[in-house]
């Protein structure tokens, strides 16, 4: 998952590292200060600001050691000591965030999340949050040899794809599948519609497609349901949108995106089990779209306790 980035390699991104506790299980930088975007924010390149993700085994010893390091990166909250900055990431995404904190001469913001709910949110889809980040390009800075964690970034990539392809018609190009899969992140954040720029999606992609068929070609080439048109230089995909087929791949999708789903479908009160509820929606001719409304609706409630955090850690 280590790709290429802008300008001059990952050394810039390593000194930002050496600021910072070592004890990480995976960081990555990711954003528009890391790959090109199309749009207005193309138009600041390096003076973007550096966006990071630590995540760590132990919450608490972490930030009490960066504390020590970089007492002045937290809000007031760091009077409370590192107990009660756990207990506050532990809230919505799972993820706290330190923002315009300067650091090598650029402005950086670094979120900590702990492993395991990293690998949660990875496997489940619990808030996509995190795990959304890590479905389009990102530059890998260290990773340890967590063979959990592997499988789970190699499992949000595959259930990616998989809930891409329900939400997009029979035949479709490669670029489309790159924008469904870049979209569903945003589906049902606030703010795209209030802050964000509605563009987004397309300016992530377009000037970056090389970079997302390095992230998804081993797992395209062996899906069956796509052809690899090497003389031409494009996918071509043909999905299965009987309701057999349709039944198989919602059975694929992460748990929490399932129940979701049947929360949308089963009324209160029958309690019918699950696969019961997706053979229902597989027989649906709006099958992506409730796929899609699923979604949005793990998306919505952790975009909104995720972004009312940040009062109280940008301060």
């Amino acid at each position: 998952m280590a790709l290429p980035v802008l300008s001059s390699s990952a050394v810039k991104f390593r000194r930002v590292l050496a600021h910072f506790p070592q004890e990480l299980s995976l960081a990555f930088a990711y954003g528009s200060g890391v790959f090109r975007q199309a749009g207005a924010s193309a138009e600041h390149g390096e003076n973007n600001m550096l966006d990071f993700v630590f995540a760590v085994d132990d919450s608490v010893t972490w930030h009490m050691m960066n504390l020590l390091k970089n007492r002045s990166h937290y809000s007031f909250l760091k009077v409370f000591g590192p107990k009660q900055i756990s207990s506050i990431q532990s809230y919505g995404a799972g993820i706290y965030y330190n923002t315009l904190v300067p650091c090598n001469g650029r402005m950086i913001k670094y979120g900590v999340i702990s492993t395991d709910t990293l690998i949660d949110d990875l496997l489940h889809w619990k808030t996509l949050y995190v795990a959304g980040r890590l479905q389009k390009p990102v530059k890998i800075l260290t990773q340890s040899e967590n063979s959990k964690l592997q499988a789970a970034l190699v499992s949000n990539l595959k259930s990616a794809v998989t809930a891409a392809f329900l939400m997009l018609p029979e035949s479709f190009s490669e670029e489309d599948l790159y924008m469904q899969i870049a979209g569903l992140s945003y589906s049902g954040d606030f703010r795209m519609v209030i802050g964000e720029d509605r563009s987004k999606v397309q300016n992530i992609v377009k000037p970056n497609v090389p970079h997302f068929q390095k992230l998804y070609s081993n797992i395209l080439q062996d899906c069956p349901q796509v052809v690899y048109k090497h003389h031409l230089g494009r996918l071509e995909a043909s999905i299965d949108k009987s309701p057999e087929g349709q039944f198989a791949q919602l059975m694929a999708l992460p748990r929490t995106l399932q129940q979701k789903i049947t929360s949308l479908v089963d009324p209160p009160g029958k309690n019918r089990d699950v696969e019961e509820i997706l053979l229902q929606v597989a027989h649906d001719p709006d099958c992506g779209f409730v796929v899609h409304q699923g979604i949005s609706g793990i998306v919505r409630s952790s975009s909104i306790v995720q972004s009312a955090k940040t009062i109280l850690t940008a301060g």
